[in-house]
């Protein structure tokens, strides 16, 4: 807390050292298509335009100022300017940066036709925008001056875009599941597992009877190997 005392304290002489700026030949006129100008009025430090200003959707406003050292005179080229569009019921802004020449001249224009983003949406005609000019520069104290009130058009809505359903939330997806299996009757149980099992226990039943013949098949066909296995001996010896 001390040390940022030390540094107010420090920064005071800069503070009161600042120079001060003022605005000369600030000036705002509103023309029609044509050009006819509808009003050209020089605005005043201490009171705005009245009645307030207003504009059609074809109607184009250009403002004009030179920004000045206040105690030389001479001009000055700030670091910032800004327009201040502000919209006190809504409690919205817009913010336009405005260049300021050499000569600390600077100027905007404002075409109905074609708004620039910077200015905010009007939803009520009747509610104006309160207009103020906001200068900065490193070597001067800040200059917050309001110019005037202005009265736009409603805001159009803005035009829909060719692709823009592809990014609307879509509708919720219903899955269909199959129902689930049944569990089959008791009875109907018993005969399907009968079923499958009948031929096992006749195989079962059976299984005797196929030993009983493959014993009685297996004696003759060993016979009837060993006898011919006889006879081709006895061939083979009675040539020898």
């Amino acid at each position: 807390m001390r040390f940022l005392h030390i540094i107010s304290l420090s920064l005071l002489p800069i503070i009161a050292s600042a120079g001060k700026l003022s605005l000369q030949s600030a000036r705002v006129v509103v023309s029609d298509t044509e050009g006819t100008i509808l009003r050209n009025e020089p605005l005043s430090k201490t009171r705005l335009p009245s009645p307030a200003l207003t504009l059609d959707s074809t109607d184009t406003l250009k403002f004009t100022v030179q920004i000045l050292d206040d105690e030389t005179g001479k001009p000055v080229q700030p670091h910032q300017t800004f327009l201040r569009f502000y919209d006190a019921q809504n409690d919205e802004e817009g913010i336009q940066p405005l260049r300021v020449s050499s000569t600390g001249k600077a100027s905007f224009e404002l075409n109905m036709a074609k708004p620039p983003a910077s200015i905010p949406a009007t939803p009520d005609e009747s509610v104006p925008l309160r207009v103020s000019l906001i200068v900065g520069s490193f070597e001067y104290s800040p200059l917050s001056q309001p110019l005037f009130d202005l009265h736009l058009p409603v805001s159009r809505p803005s035009p829909k875009h060719p692709e823009e359903h592809t990014y609307a939330p879509l509708p919720e997806i219903q899955h269909t599941f199959r129902p689930e299996p049944k569990t089959p009757y008791v009875i109907l149980s018993a005969i399907g597992t009968g079923l499958v099992l009948s031929p096992w226990v006749a195989l079962i039943g059976l299984l005797g009877d196929v030993l009983l013949y493959g014993a009685i098949f297996g004696g003759i066909t060993i016979a009837a190997g060993k006898s011919a296995l006889g006879k081709v001996g006895q061939w083979r010896l009675a040539k020898a």
